[in-house]
C-alpha cells in the first residue's frame, strides 16, 4: 500500500515510548523488554494500526509487536494506538512498534522469544511468478516464522486475494504446519474467531469481495 511522506512521522516516532528503532539489539530478549512473561504476539506489516491497537487494548495480558517498514505507516499506527488506548483511559504497556525488513526476521527473533501468535493481514500477493518468494505466506518465510514460533503456536492469516491464500494453504502444508480451520467467506463464517476488520478488510468488504481467512498451528 502506498503513503505519502509524513514529516512528521520519524521525530513523532523516536519520541514515543512504544516504539523501537534498533530491534536488532532485543534479539531473544523480548520478554525483557515487556517485562513480564505474558504471551507474545507478532503482526507482521501493521500499516496504520487499526487492526492492532484494538487487538491490543482489548487484551492487555498479551504483549504485542507490531512491525511496518514504512515511517509513515508507523507513525499514523503511533497516533492510532495512542488513540485507542486513551478513549480507554489506560497506559500503553503491552505493545512494541517497529520498522524493520519482515524478509530479515530473524535477525531479530529466535527460538528464546517464543512467539505464541503471527497475525498477517492483506500482504502484497505478489501475483507474478518470479515475485512469489516475497510473499509474507511464502515458505521460506514459513521456515523462519517456524524458528520463534512456539510448539502449538498459530499464524491467523486474512486475504482478500484467491491465489494468495489458495497458494498460501499449500505453503503451510509444505511447510509443516497445520491448518486448523479455513473460511472463503470469513464475513459469513460464524465463531471463526473473534474478527477485528482492518482498514483494507472494510475497503473490500464494500467492494463485495469475500474475505478469505486460515488458522494455522505449529504442531
Amino acid at each position: 500500500m502506498r503513503i505519502r511522506f509524513k514529516p512528521w512521522a520519524r521525530a513523532e516516532l523516536e519520541a514515543s515510548s512504544f516504539y523501537i528503532d534498533n530491534p536488532e539489539e532485543y534479539k531473544g530478549k523480548w520478554k525483557k523488554v515487556f517485562g513480564n512473561d505474558n504471551p507474545i504476539c507478532l503482526e507482521l506489516g501493521c500499516g496504520k494500526g487499526g487492526f492492532i491497537s484494538k487487538l491490543a487494548s482489548e487484551n492487555l495480558n498479551v504483549n504485542y509487536i507490531a512491525i511496518d517498514m514504512v515511517d509513515a505507516m508507523l507513525g499514523l499506527a503511533k497516533r492510532n494506538i495512542e488513540k485507542e488506548y486513551n478513549e480507554k483511559n489506560i497506559p500503553i504497556k503491552n505493545i512494541i512498534i517497529t520498522r524493520f525488513d519482515i524478509e530479515r526476521i530473524l535477525l531479530i527473533l529466535n527460538d528464546t522469544d517464543k512467539i505464541d501468535r503471527i497475525y498477517i493481514n492483506f500482504c502484497n500477493p505478489w501475483p507474478r511468478g518470479k515475485h512469489r518468494k516475497k510473499r509474507l505466506t511464502h515458505i521460506r518465510q514459513l521456515e523462519k516464522y517456524k524458528q520463534f514460533l512456539k510448539q502449538d503456536g498459530e499464524i491467523y492469516f486474512k486475504t482478500d486475494d484467491d491465489g494468495l491464500f489458495n497458494d498460501s494453504l499449500l505453503y503451510f502444508e509444505q511447510a509443516g504446519l497445520k491448518v486448523i480451520d479455513k473460511t472463503f467467506d470469513l464475513a459469513n463464517t460464524e465463531n471463526f474467531w473473534n474478527n477485528i476488520e482492518t482498514e483494507h478488510e472494510k475497503m473490500f468488504k464494500e467492494q463485495g469481495i469475500k474475505i478469505k481467512a486460515a488458522i494455522v498451528k505449529k504442531t
